[in-house]
């Protein structure tokens, strides 16, 4: 049985994460003092200093917060049994929709790789969505719905398209505008590898154009 030191600990140190993903993403990592985080999740400056050694321990685990949430809603939708291509494509559009969360938007893609340097944030980065981008790929490609191709390099060049994309929605003046076009590039792209065959007598389908619709407004 668990103690209730043991669950008292953790619920301690959900409370802090939990106050430093609400004050990062408002303020941001310059803008967050340490007093205030524990302040909001009502405990002690010296209980924040048990769980962690400092503001960039405490913002590491806010990013392993935001991104585990976010992956782990990824990881269900291109796990979901479902037709391979159909399936591949909800999680793009997923992997879009995350990309406007505030939270994945400031923490993730604007101070983390500040805050934790270039290379450690590329590796957190890859540790939490890569693997899901390369299980996608390699399900199309074992399921004949795009053409045979190495896995790996497709992967990659698949996962910093979607890390440049993610970068321009989080900077754009109207990011539910930059995810449209986002997503309707990258679709584009990766349909263009798509079986005939697969795709249907007529060739792949085409993704609706966002600027059209815009144009028709």
């Amino acid at each position: 049985m668990r103690s209730r030191r043991l669950e008292y600990s953790e619920s301690t140190r959900d409370a802090l994460v939990d106050s430093a993903v609400e004050l990062f993403t408002k303020r941001g990592y310059a803008g967050t003092s340490l007093d205030e985080v524990a302040k909001r999740a009502r405990v002690t400056k010296g209980a924040l200093y048990h769980h962690f050694s400092g503001k960039q321990a405490l913002f590491e685990a806010a990013f392993d917060t935001v991104e585990t949430k976010a992956m782990r809603r990824l990881g269900e939708i291109v796990s979901s049994p479902g037709h391979p291509w159909e399936t591949a494509m909800a999680g793009l559009r997923a992997y879009v929709r995350v990309c406007l969360d505030p939270a994945f938007q400031r923490i993730v893609v604007h101070e983390g790789p500040v805050v934790m340097g270039w290379a450690r944030w590329r590796e957190a980065e890859e540790h939490f969505s890569f693997g899901i981008i390369r299980s996608s790929v390699a399900a199309l490609v074992e399921s004949g719905e795009i053409e045979e191709m190495p896995v790996e390099v497709m992967s990659r060049l698949l996962y910093g398209a979607l890390s440049a994309g993610a970068s321009m929605i989080a900077g754009a003046a109207d990011p539910r505008k930059a995810s449209e076009e986002v997503a309707w590039s990258i679709t584009r792209v990766v349909s263009g590898l798509r079986r005939p065959a697969a795709a249907g007598a007529d060739g792949p389908p085409e993704p609706a154009d966002p600027s059209s619709r815009r144009r028709r407004r």
